[in-house]
């Protein structure tokens, strides 16, 4: 009986990379991808190492069950892939696009309208840039509006609550200075804050390094509850970025880090400190 089963395990996991391998060809040169890939094989190995030492029918139950465990994990892997396959074509489909586009109107403009520096830099972005991946979460906290909204303004200790983030500086009303780590990868960028307004919303984006842009948004749901709302999007610059945004990893994330700011929040019973400054267009009143 083991051995058939063995039998079925092979041949399922055989299937399962051939069906992953057209898909999975252009991943494998990352590094990280590699490392990660490495650690689960060895996860998996040391699981059916353990269970067979196992004896009567306890071994029999668990392996069985390690059996469906893995197989399960190697579908979903074959679906993700799929998936994160199409998400690459769609989006290098779009960027041939836009540069046929950019070529057809470069041509047809002249060259007196070619001359000009900004029609330059548009045609520029509209050939070669990536679209924006688009991340949004909320979360219900159990604080009045006001504490939300203050504990939010303290950027200076978004690292205790937000995932990667390893540094936030703040150089003055309206100017922060991020260090973060991307996908194992160092990152460092600028981010203006356009758009502020005391218990309503605050609104930044990048102004050098990695592009991005976001709010978030406080709606009272009572005088001691409050709906913390945060939309973000960005340019993955890195395949393995985009990789992860098609299979939904920043969604987890951003949704991990609301929830520690809840923690946070809840755990105190008030904010750590306050900035109730209004910035209209980036500029602080």
């Amino acid at each position: 009986m083991f051995r058939r089963d063995d039998n079925k395990s092979r041949q399922a996991a055989s299937g399962v990379a051939r069906a992953v391998s057209p898909y999975a060809e252009r991943f494998a040169h990352d590094p990280l991808v590699r490392l990660r890939v490495a650690r689960a094989v060895k996860a998996a190995g040391a699981a059916h190492t353990r269970v067979r030492r196992q004896k009567g029918w306890t071994g029999v139950a668990r392996r069985l069950a390690v059996d469906a465990y893995l197989w399960r994990q190697l579908r979903e892997a074959v679906v993700q892939l799929r998936k994160a396959n199409e998400q690459v074509e769609k989006a290098q489909h779009r960027r041939r696009r836009r540069k046929g586009m950019a070529v057809v109107l470069l041509v047809g403009s002249g060259a007196a309208l070619a001359s000009s520096s900004t029609v330059r830099r548009r045609l520029q972005v509209l050939a070669g840039a990536r679209s924006y991946e688009e991340i949004e979460q909320s979360i219900d906290v159990d604080v009045p509006v006001t504490a939300a909204y203050n504990q939010w303004t303290q950027f200076e200790e978004f690292p205790k609550f937000m995932e990667g983030v390893e540094e936030v500086k703040q150089l003055d009303d309206t100017l922060l200075h991020w260090a973060v780590d991307v996908s194992g990868r160092k990152a460092e960028w600028d981010a203006l804050i356009v758009d502020q307004k005391p218990d309503r919303r605050i609104a930044w984006e990048s102004v050098d390094g990695k592009r991005n842009r976001g709010a978030v948004t406080f709606e009272p749901l009572g005088p001691e509850r409050t709906r913390v709302q945060l939309s973000m999007s960005y340019v993955s610059d890195d395949p393995l970025e985009h990789a992860g945004g098609a299979l939904k990893l920043d969604d987890r994330r951003v949704r991990g880090d609301l929830e520690r700011f809840r923690e946070l929040i809840e755990s105190r019973g008030k904010e750590t400190g306050a900035w109730r400054g209004t910035i209209d267009h980036g500029k602080a009143n």
